[in-house]
């Protein structure tokens, strides 16, 4: 049964850290792309950052610079590391993988497995 368990989440002060974790079952890490997508309230979910099979990373603009996706292929953990937070990335946080080819661009659509999500607050 293909599995995706996020944790990490919690809340902050603005310009603090956090580190989000994804442990994954079954094939699911062998998945081409992985990502983490964030949703606020009233909000669209967006994609924050995507790390490929080869270690490729692709970011939103909101992000760069500031947040770090790695992944552990011994453990099948996904990471996000989380600095320099700011209130508007306060927002429930995903971790996704897609078998396909497609998720470089970070579309929600073209992801197939999704876990249940961990919460980030930032207060200013």
């Amino acid at each position: 049964q293909v599995q995706l368990v996020e944790s990490g989440g919690g809340s902050v002060q603005a310009g603090g850290s956090l580190r989000l974790s994804c442990s994954a079952s079954g094939s699911i890490f062998s998945s081409r792309y992985k990502a983490w997508f964030r949703q606020a309230p009233g909000k669209e979910r967006e994609g924050a950052a995507v790390i490929g099979v080869y270690g490729d990373t692709n970011y939103a603009d909101s992000v760069k610079g500031r947040f770090t996706i790695s992944k552990d292929n011994a453990k099948n953990t996904l990471y996000l590391q989380m600095n320099s937070l700011k209130p508007e990335d306060t927002a429930m946080y995903y971790c996704a993988a897609d078998p396909g080819y497609s998720g470089w661009y970070l579309r929600p659509g073209d992801f197939g497995y999704w876990g249940q999500g961990t919460q980030v607050t930032v207060s200013s």
